[in-house]
């Protein structure tokens, strides 16, 4: 019995290659989100979000590692927030949907990335039923589903 597998440099190669293109992949689609644009705090007061402050130490860790500079959604409980990191003060604006749509009113070039990202979302969303419709008809279409009695071990 074979207690450990040796890594061959062959496999270390091909690890290393797939981690290098799925780095490629993460930073070309994040780098394709455009500018990030700057958000005022005065602004997010304004218009009813709340400041809460970290108080622990994984509380700071999870602010810093928020992405800076944007807004993002998040779901707690059922309910969806909103929030913006401020890294370093160590504290994060949070707010409800009434008063991200009332930030929107505030930008609404911001709104136009928001519906361009909602497009993209849609149309993969589409491909992937078309794709889902074609494999569930050819499923129907063969009783064994691909099987063949020499599958079956006779």
């Amino acid at each position: 019995m074979k207690l450990a597998r040796i890594a061959r440099p062959r496999d270390w190669r091909l690890w290393l290659g797939a981690l290098a293109l799925s780095m490629f992949v993460t930073g070309g689609a994040s780098g394709a989100s455009g500018k990030i644009e700057k958000v005022d705090e005065s602004e997010l007061l304004a218009v009813g979000f709340k400041v809460l402050v970290a108080k622990t130490s994984v509380q700071e860790d999870w602010v810093t590692r928020l992405p800076p500079g944007q807004i993002r959604a998040m779901q707690r409980t059922g309910k969806k927030f909103f929030i913006y990191p401020d890294a370093p003060r160590k504290q994060i604006y949070i707010g409800g949907p009434n008063e991200y749509a009332a930030y929107q009113q505030l930008h609404p070039g911001s709104k136009l990335a928001a519906e361009e990202a909602a497009k993209q979302a849609s149309a993969y969303r589409r491909k992937q039923d078309e794709s889902m419709q074609k494999a569930t008809a050819r499923d129907k279409s063969d009783p064994f589903l691909g099987a063949d009695w020499g599958d079956l071990g006779w």
